[in-house]
């Protein structure tokens, strides 16, 4: 019982941990060269995130 309470705990802290610093470890783990490629060609290839990032950028071509 004992065990089962201090793991929800420390899953519950850990958990708390991640959110309060999500910035810092994202800043620390997109920092990493190769990372920051893999996860660009992985957001870029899911299907419409290309299209709508290149229109918020550059505009629509129909304004």
């Amino acid at each position: 019982m004992s065990r089962a309470i201090s793991s929800i705990l420390m899953i519950g802290t850990a958990g708390y941990a991640i959110y309060r610093y999500r910035y810092r470890l994202m800043n620390l783990i997109l920092g990493t060269g190769w990372i920051r490629k893999m996860a660009v060609s992985t957001i870029m290839g899911m299907p419409g995130t290309k299209k709508k990032l290149m229109e918020s950028v550059f505009g629509s071509p129909n304004r």
